[in-house]
Protein backbone atom coordinates (compact mmCIF):
# COMPACT_ATOMS: atom_id res chain seq x y z
CA UNK A 1 0.00 0.00 0.00
CA UNK A 2 3.09 2.33 0.91
CA UNK A 3 4.00 1.83 -2.88
CA UNK A 4 0.95 3.19 -4.57
CA UNK A 5 1.45 6.51 -2.61
CA UNK A 6 4.87 7.10 -3.33
CA UNK A 7 5.17 5.53 -7.21
CA UNK A 8 1.20 5.98 -7.97
CA UNK A 9 -0.67 8.62 -5.98
CA UNK A 10 1.64 11.05 -5.29
CA UNK A 11 4.02 11.48 -7.95
CA UNK A 12 0.99 12.91 -10.48
CA UNK A 13 -0.35 14.80 -7.29
CA UNK A 14 3.30 16.78 -6.99
CA UNK A 15 3.15 17.10 -10.89
CA UNK A 16 -0.38 18.82 -11.09
CA UNK A 17 0.46 21.01 -8.30
CA UNK A 18 3.60 22.45 -9.46
CA UNK A 19 3.23 22.12 -13.44
CA UNK A 20 0.54 22.96 -15.06
CA UNK A 21 -0.65 20.88 -17.82
CA UNK A 22 1.74 18.28 -17.00
CA UNK A 23 -0.23 15.33 -18.85
CA UNK A 24 -0.18 17.20 -22.00
CA UNK A 25 3.56 17.17 -21.78
CA UNK A 26 3.69 13.73 -20.99
CA UNK A 27 1.22 12.81 -23.95
CA UNK A 28 3.39 14.84 -26.40
CA UNK A 29 6.21 13.62 -25.94
CA UNK A 30 8.37 11.28 -28.10
CA UNK A 31 7.30 7.36 -27.82
CA UNK A 32 11.17 6.88 -27.42
CA UNK A 33 11.38 8.40 -24.32
CA UNK A 34 9.35 7.35 -22.49
CA UNK A 35 10.11 3.88 -23.27
CA UNK A 36 13.04 4.55 -21.80
CA UNK A 37 12.51 6.08 -19.08
CA UNK A 38 9.74 3.84 -17.54
CA UNK A 39 11.84 0.57 -18.70
CA UNK A 40 14.83 2.07 -16.33
CA UNK A 41 12.17 2.34 -13.98
CA UNK A 42 11.60 -1.16 -13.98
CA UNK A 43 15.26 -1.91 -13.92
CA UNK A 44 15.27 0.40 -10.78
CA UNK A 45 12.03 -1.61 -9.22
CA UNK A 46 14.07 -4.89 -9.61
CA UNK A 47 17.35 -3.12 -7.82
CA UNK A 48 14.36 -1.99 -4.98
CA UNK A 49 13.18 -5.56 -4.22
CA UNK A 50 16.81 -6.78 -4.21
CA UNK A 51 17.61 -4.22 -1.85
CA UNK A 52 15.49 -5.69 0.43
CA UNK A 53 17.39 -8.50 0.48
CA UNK A 54 20.47 -7.50 0.90
CA UNK A 55 19.68 -5.37 3.88
CA UNK A 56 18.08 -8.91 5.44
CA UNK A 57 21.38 -11.00 4.55
CA UNK A 58 23.90 -8.20 5.62
CA UNK A 59 22.12 -5.80 8.02
CA UNK A 60 20.88 -2.25 7.43
CA UNK A 61 24.63 -0.12 8.04
CA UNK A 62 26.70 -3.05 5.70
CA UNK A 63 23.93 -3.82 3.60
CA UNK A 64 22.55 -0.30 2.53
CA UNK A 65 26.53 0.92 2.44
CA UNK A 66 27.36 -1.46 -0.29
CA UNK A 67 23.98 -1.26 -1.95
CA UNK A 68 24.16 2.54 -2.34
CA UNK A 69 27.98 2.72 -2.76
CA UNK A 70 27.66 0.98 -5.65
CA UNK A 71 24.28 2.91 -6.79
CA UNK A 72 26.98 6.38 -6.30
CA UNK A 73 29.58 4.66 -8.57
CA UNK A 74 27.48 4.29 -11.50
CA UNK A 75 24.49 6.60 -11.06
CA UNK A 76 27.20 9.60 -11.32
CA UNK A 77 29.97 7.75 -13.61
CA UNK A 78 27.93 6.65 -16.82
CA UNK A 79 25.69 9.34 -18.01
CA UNK A 80 28.70 11.47 -17.97
CA UNK A 81 30.41 9.01 -20.16
CA UNK A 82 27.53 8.88 -22.37
CA UNK A 83 27.39 12.10 -22.59
CA UNK A 84 31.34 12.21 -23.60
CA UNK A 85 29.61 10.60 -26.78
CA UNK A 86 26.43 12.17 -27.36
CA UNK A 87 27.24 15.87 -25.85
CA UNK A 88 24.38 18.04 -24.87
CA UNK A 89 24.06 21.47 -23.66
CA UNK A 90 24.12 21.71 -19.74
CA UNK A 91 25.54 17.90 -19.27
CA UNK A 92 29.11 17.23 -17.76
CA UNK A 93 31.30 15.25 -19.39
CA UNK A 94 33.88 12.29 -18.07
CA UNK A 95 36.35 14.86 -19.87
CA UNK A 96 34.96 17.53 -18.10
CA UNK A 97 35.08 15.58 -14.81
CA UNK A 98 39.07 14.65 -15.80
CA UNK A 99 40.37 18.22 -17.25
CA UNK A 100 38.98 20.61 -15.01
CA UNK A 101 39.78 21.62 -11.66
CA UNK A 102 35.96 21.08 -9.90
CA UNK A 103 35.61 18.24 -12.00
CA UNK A 104 38.82 16.75 -10.37
CA UNK A 105 37.97 16.98 -6.37
CA UNK A 106 34.29 15.58 -7.53
CA UNK A 107 36.12 12.34 -8.72
CA UNK A 108 38.44 12.54 -5.84
CA UNK A 109 35.56 12.76 -3.70
CA UNK A 110 34.10 9.91 -5.24
CA UNK A 111 37.00 7.32 -4.61
CA UNK A 112 36.81 8.76 -1.10
CA UNK A 113 33.18 7.47 -1.03
CA UNK A 114 34.49 3.78 -2.39
CA UNK A 115 37.28 3.52 0.06
CA UNK A 116 34.49 4.24 3.14
CA UNK A 117 32.45 1.59 1.11
CA UNK A 118 35.48 -0.74 1.58
CA UNK A 119 35.95 0.22 5.05
CA UNK A 120 32.49 -0.78 5.72
CA UNK A 121 33.25 -3.95 3.85
CA UNK A 122 35.89 -5.02 5.75
CA UNK A 123 34.30 -4.27 9.21
CA UNK A 124 31.02 -6.27 7.93
CA UNK A 125 34.19 -9.03 7.35
CA UNK A 126 35.02 -8.82 10.93
CA UNK A 127 31.61 -8.96 12.14
CA UNK A 128 31.09 -12.18 10.44
CA UNK A 129 34.35 -13.28 12.41
CA UNK A 130 33.12 -11.83 15.53
CA UNK A 131 29.70 -13.07 15.60
CA UNK A 132 30.95 -16.54 14.38
CA UNK A 133 30.04 -19.49 17.20
CA UNK A 134 27.94 -17.11 18.76
CA UNK A 135 24.11 -16.84 19.58
CA UNK A 136 22.94 -14.44 16.75
CA UNK A 137 20.68 -11.83 18.02
CA UNK A 138 17.57 -11.01 16.69
CA UNK A 139 18.85 -8.34 14.09
CA UNK A 140 22.17 -10.02 13.42
CA UNK A 141 20.56 -14.17 12.71
CA UNK A 142 20.46 -13.63 9.43
CA UNK A 143 23.72 -12.35 8.38
CA UNK A 144 24.90 -14.10 5.42
CA UNK A 145 28.29 -12.06 4.24
CA UNK A 146 28.70 -14.34 0.74
CA UNK A 147 24.79 -14.38 -0.40
CA UNK A 148 24.74 -10.95 0.78
CA UNK A 149 27.46 -9.68 -1.06
CA UNK A 150 26.15 -11.26 -4.82
CA UNK A 151 22.67 -9.86 -3.90
CA UNK A 152 23.92 -6.28 -2.74
CA UNK A 153 26.05 -6.03 -6.21
CA UNK A 154 22.68 -6.26 -8.50
CA UNK A 155 21.07 -3.85 -6.38
CA UNK A 156 23.52 -1.25 -6.49
CA UNK A 157 23.89 -1.46 -10.36
CA UNK A 158 20.36 -2.15 -11.13
CA UNK A 159 19.73 0.90 -8.66
CA UNK A 160 21.58 3.36 -10.40
CA UNK A 161 18.70 2.93 -13.36
CA UNK A 162 17.08 5.90 -11.49
CA UNK A 163 19.71 8.22 -12.37
CA UNK A 164 19.34 6.62 -15.81
CA UNK A 165 16.26 7.47 -15.96
CA UNK A 166 16.12 11.03 -15.15
CA UNK A 167 18.64 11.35 -17.74
CA UNK A 168 15.96 9.48 -20.48
CA UNK A 169 13.39 11.49 -19.75
CA UNK A 170 15.33 14.59 -19.36
CA UNK A 171 13.18 15.82 -22.47
CA UNK A 172 10.03 16.22 -20.77
CA UNK A 173 11.50 17.95 -17.75
CA UNK A 174 12.92 20.62 -20.64
CA UNK A 175 9.42 21.20 -21.95
CA UNK A 176 8.45 22.04 -18.64
CA UNK A 177 11.35 24.43 -18.22
CA UNK A 178 10.50 26.44 -21.14
CA UNK A 179 6.73 26.77 -20.11
CA UNK A 180 7.33 27.62 -17.22
CA UNK A 181 9.84 30.72 -18.30
CA UNK A 182 7.22 31.65 -21.09
CA UNK A 183 5.10 32.04 -18.38
CA UNK A 184 7.40 33.95 -15.62
CA UNK A 185 9.29 36.47 -18.34
CA UNK A 186 10.01 38.78 -15.00
CA UNK A 187 11.42 35.65 -13.24
CA UNK A 188 13.97 34.87 -16.31
CA UNK A 189 15.11 38.29 -16.77
CA UNK A 190 15.86 38.74 -12.67
CA UNK A 191 17.54 35.63 -12.32
CA UNK A 192 18.68 34.48 -15.94
CA UNK A 193 21.20 31.70 -14.93
CA UNK A 194 18.18 29.38 -13.28
CA UNK A 195 15.62 27.06 -14.58
CA UNK A 196 12.53 26.00 -13.20
CA UNK A 197 12.66 24.48 -9.41
CA UNK A 198 9.82 21.59 -9.92
CA UNK A 199 10.74 20.64 -13.76
CA UNK A 200 11.83 16.97 -12.56
CA UNK A 201 8.16 15.92 -11.32
CA UNK A 202 6.56 15.19 -14.95
CA UNK A 203 9.78 12.78 -15.85
CA UNK A 204 9.19 11.17 -11.91
CA UNK A 205 5.18 10.14 -13.22
CA UNK A 206 6.49 8.07 -16.18
CA UNK A 207 9.85 6.51 -13.77
CA UNK A 208 7.78 5.68 -11.22
CA UNK A 209 5.06 3.63 -13.46
CA UNK A 210 8.17 1.39 -14.16
CA UNK A 211 8.86 1.29 -10.47
CA UNK A 212 5.38 0.60 -9.69
CA UNK A 213 5.04 -2.21 -12.34
CA UNK A 214 7.88 -4.27 -11.12
CA UNK A 215 6.84 -3.95 -7.53
CA UNK A 216 3.15 -4.78 -7.91
CA UNK A 217 3.78 -7.55 -9.77
CA UNK A 218 5.74 -9.00 -7.62
CA UNK A 219 3.64 -8.68 -4.83
CA UNK A 220 0.87 -10.22 -6.34
CA UNK A 221 2.82 -13.16 -6.67
CA UNK A 222 3.74 -12.80 -3.17
CA UNK A 223 0.24 -12.46 -2.37
CA UNK A 224 -1.05 -15.41 -3.95
CA UNK A 225 1.84 -17.98 -2.50
CA UNK A 226 1.37 -16.74 0.61
CA UNK A 227 -2.97 -16.26 0.48
CA UNK A 228 -2.82 -12.98 1.96
CA UNK A 229 -4.87 -10.82 -0.09
CA UNK A 230 -7.42 -10.86 2.82
CA UNK A 231 -5.12 -9.05 5.08
CA UNK A 232 -6.08 -5.78 2.90
CA UNK A 233 -9.78 -6.12 4.76
CA UNK A 234 -8.72 -8.60 7.71
CA UNK A 235 -10.82 -6.57 10.62
CA UNK A 236 -8.87 -7.79 12.85
CA UNK A 237 -5.97 -5.62 12.31
CA UNK A 238 -5.78 -1.85 12.96
CA UNK A 239 -6.58 -1.33 9.04
CA UNK A 240 -7.12 2.32 9.61
CA UNK A 241 -3.68 3.18 11.58
CA UNK A 242 -1.89 1.06 8.97
CA UNK A 243 -3.52 2.64 5.52
CA UNK A 244 -2.53 5.94 7.61
CA UNK A 245 0.79 5.21 8.18
CA UNK A 246 1.48 2.97 4.75
CA UNK A 247 0.33 6.40 3.12
CA UNK A 248 2.77 8.56 5.16
CA UNK A 249 5.53 6.21 4.57
CA UNK A 250 4.80 6.31 0.51
CA UNK A 251 4.38 10.00 0.71
CA UNK A 252 7.63 10.56 2.66
CA UNK A 253 9.59 8.18 0.59
CA UNK A 254 8.39 10.47 -2.75
CA UNK A 255 9.55 13.53 -0.67
CA UNK A 256 13.45 12.62 -0.99
CA UNK A 257 13.83 12.45 -4.82
CA UNK A 258 11.08 15.40 -4.45
CA UNK A 259 13.74 17.66 -3.07
CA UNK A 260 16.26 15.80 -4.73
CA UNK A 261 14.51 17.36 -8.18
CA UNK A 262 14.82 20.53 -6.80
CA UNK A 263 18.69 20.46 -6.29
CA UNK A 264 18.90 18.84 -9.41
CA UNK A 265 17.66 21.86 -11.38
CA UNK A 266 20.22 23.82 -10.35
CA UNK A 267 23.28 21.59 -10.31
CA UNK A 268 22.56 19.08 -12.77
CA UNK A 269 22.09 15.24 -12.85
CA UNK A 270 25.27 14.99 -12.70
CA UNK A 271 28.19 13.38 -10.30
CA UNK A 272 27.79 15.93 -7.83
CA UNK A 273 23.79 15.31 -7.03
CA UNK A 274 23.97 11.99 -7.52
CA UNK A 275 27.02 10.94 -5.25
CA UNK A 276 25.64 13.84 -2.86
CA UNK A 277 22.34 11.98 -2.45
CA UNK A 278 23.51 8.69 -2.42
CA UNK A 279 26.12 9.59 0.61
CA UNK A 280 23.52 11.15 2.66
CA UNK A 281 21.72 8.32 2.44
CA UNK A 282 23.99 6.10 3.60
CA UNK A 283 25.62 7.95 6.08
CA UNK A 284 22.04 7.72 7.86
CA UNK A 285 21.60 4.00 7.04
CA UNK A 286 24.97 3.59 8.97
CA UNK A 287 24.30 5.46 11.92
CA UNK A 288 21.01 3.43 12.04
CA UNK A 289 22.38 0.68 12.09
CA UNK A 290 24.66 1.20 15.02
CA UNK A 291 21.56 2.94 17.01
CA UNK A 292 19.39 -0.72 16.13
CA UNK A 293 22.80 -2.50 17.51
CA UNK A 294 23.37 -4.12 14.58
CA UNK A 295 26.95 -4.19 15.94
CA UNK A 296 26.39 -5.38 19.19
CA UNK A 297 28.97 -8.18 20.34
CA UNK A 298 31.56 -7.49 17.88
CA UNK A 299 34.88 -6.15 18.74
CA UNK A 300 35.62 -2.86 19.48
CA UNK A 301 38.51 -2.73 16.29
CA UNK A 302 34.86 -3.82 14.07
CA UNK A 303 32.73 -1.06 15.43
CA UNK A 304 35.65 0.88 14.94
CA UNK A 305 36.59 0.32 11.44
CA UNK A 306 32.65 0.96 10.67
CA UNK A 307 32.59 4.16 12.11
CA UNK A 308 36.21 4.87 10.34
CA UNK A 309 33.77 4.28 7.02
CA UNK A 310 31.04 6.80 7.97
CA UNK A 311 33.74 8.80 8.43
CA UNK A 312 34.92 8.45 5.49
CA UNK A 313 31.65 9.06 3.32
CA UNK A 314 31.39 12.54 5.01
CA UNK A 315 34.47 13.73 4.04
CA UNK A 316 33.88 12.42 0.34
CA UNK A 317 30.42 14.71 0.84
CA UNK A 318 32.70 17.75 2.16
CA UNK A 319 34.56 17.14 -1.16
CA UNK A 320 32.11 16.55 -3.34
CA UNK A 321 30.92 20.03 -2.37
CA UNK A 322 33.64 22.12 -2.44
CA UNK A 323 34.26 20.61 -6.13
CA UNK A 324 30.76 22.18 -6.94
CA UNK A 325 30.80 25.00 -5.00
CA UNK A 326 34.20 25.92 -7.90
CA UNK A 327 32.27 24.64 -10.51
CA UNK A 328 31.65 28.04 -13.24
Amino acid sequence: MGGLFSWLIVPPLAAYLTIPGFAEIIRQTDFSVLKWTFFMGVLWGIGGLTYGLGVRYLGVSLGSSIILGLCSIFGALIPSVYYRFYPKAGKDTITDLLTQHWGQLVLIGLLVCIIGIIICGKAGSMKDKDLAGQAASEANKEFQIGKGLLVAIVSGVLSACFSFGIEAGSPMAAVANDVWKAAHPAAVAAHPGEGFLFRNNVVYVVLLWGGLTTNFIWCMVLNARNKTFGDYTNKKAPLKANYLFAALAGTTWFAQFFFYGMGESRLGNGASSWILHMAFIILVANSWGLALKEWKGVQPRTKNMVIAGILAILVSVLIVGYGNYLKP
